[in-house]
């Protein structure tokens, strides 16, 4: 999608501080962390919501979720770490580009929001 920023985060023509990618997804550093650790991991395909997800996305939503736990331990979250996706603008999904946050090296609360 021409106007997502977060399409053309990993398509490189935003520069970002990557911190993992393969043909299918690509996680970076948020920009506003809310946690030492804060990165969000993406789908290259641009999926605008969990709203938007369809029986053809399975593999890749499956590939996300099984990496998530592959970044954390690189990024040295032994200890725990929170992953969030919002979902539409309750829940404060700001950009519209299917994300999942990876939040890590402080104690979390709970409630989160």
């Amino acid at each position: 999608m021409a106007d997502c920023i977060f399409c053309m985060l990993a398509n490189k023509e935003i520069p970002t501080n990557v911190v993992y990618e393969d043909d299918k997804i690509f996680c970076f550093h948020d920009a506003d962390p809310q946690a030492p650790v804060h990165v969000l991991v993406i789908p290259k395909k641009h999926i605008t919501s969990l709203d938007d997800v369809t029986e053809e996305d399975h593999a890749l939503m499956g590939h996300i979720l099984c990496k998530i736990k592959d970044i954390a331990a690189s990024l040295g979250l032994e200890n725990g770490y929170r992953v969030v996706c919002n979902n539409g603008e309750d829940a404060f999904q700001t950009v519209k580009h299917l994300h999942f946050h990876i939040l890590g090296q402080r104690k979390m609360t709970w409630p989160p929001g």
